[in-house]
């Protein structure tokens, strides 16, 4: 079978738009904040008994956006960090309640669910579903936007990241939702633009290099190419096929260090075709990723 991902045509699941980047920084977000348990006042944490109170109760004077969710998935962590973070840039605007479904079971039946996670909006004392899946943070701002748009109930100000920059290029959203839709080459196409207009655009650089990967596996057999490439190490073509195969499937150290190793088994053009490619995967991370940093070096050692 094709190369599979967590959702058609999506690059979730895959190495896409700095997800690991956002991993990295919530991280260090959470060892900034100290111990686990302090948490923020705009995220509760709800149970059968408190769903009420916590939940139904207080919808009558804030709005409360319920995440139905899986703690110990890892794309579902990554998504309930953007929502942490977004309920932190309300201040109090709208309030996040999250509901562990493994934990309370009975709750997760009364709330219908069909998908991890689901998004649920409680305002006024009525409970309404939103969405269904873990969606990039640009088409999740959107969408509590419009959401909170309807309800003429005003948000906060998002916040501008580090660098001072707006969080969402209009472009990069473009991009962002063909890839929703399956739309490669309108995927490229936005990010290209991106990348014309401000060749340094990390965001652009990586989402460009996510599509490529996309482009390439999409049609492969993940098994009938990695068990191919085990009995043949020298075959360059089945090499990077298997490299591009860990790297949207998230084994990112698998694929680095297998292309490393084929720099330096191999010679001449050869040898110059698998690190451009390398470079190319380098690309589908940040650059201050650890894997990516780790591996340059390993590069440089394996060419000198």
């Amino acid at each position: 079978m094709a190369a599979e991902f967590s959702r058609p045509g999506s690059l979730y699941g895959a190495v896409d738009l700095g997800a690991r980047k956002q991993a990295l920084d919530a991280q260090a977000r959470r060892e900034a904040a100290g111990p686990p348990g302090a948490a923020s006042a705009a995220v509760i944490e709800v149970t059968s008994a408190t769903f009420n109170a916590e939940v139904v109760e207080r919808s009558l004077s804030v709005p409360v956006i319920v995440e139905a969710t899986m703690r110990r998935a890892e794309q579902v962590q990554q998504f309930s960090e953007v929502m942490d973070k977004l309920a932190a840039e309300a201040a109090g605007a709208w309030l996040l309640a999250r509901v562990d479904v493994e934990a309370e079971p009975q709750l997760a039946q009364a709330l219908r669910m069909r998908a991890v996670p689901t998004v649920y909006l409680a305002f006024q004392g009525q409970l309404m579903p939103l969405f269904e899946g873990p969606l990039p943070e640009a088409q999740l701002r959107q969408a509590l936007s419009q959401v909170f748009e309807q309800l003429g109930v005003e948000e906060a100000a998002p916040a501008a990241d580090e660098s001072g920059e707006p969080p969402v290029d209009p472009e990069l959203l473009r991009a962002e939702q063909a890839v929703e839709k399956g739309d490669l080459d309108a995927a490229a196409a936005a990010y290209q633009r991106l990348l014309d207009r401000s060749p340094s655009d990390e965001g652009a650089k990586i989402g460009l290099a996510g599509v490529g990967l996309l482009r390439r596996t999409q049609d492969l057999d993940e098994a009938d190419v990695l068990g191919r490439a085990a009995d043949a190490s020298d075959d360059v073509d089945l090499q990077l096929q298997a490299a591009d195969l860990e790297m949207v499937s998230g084994r990112v150290d698998e694929a680095y260090d297998r292309l490393i190793g084929l720099v330096r088994r191999t010679r001449g053009g050869d040898r110059d075709r698998v690190r451009v490619h390398l470079l190319g995967l380098f690309d589908a991370l940040p650059a201050d990723d650890p894997s990516v940093v780790r591996s340059r070096r390993a590069l440089a050692n394996a060419l000198f």
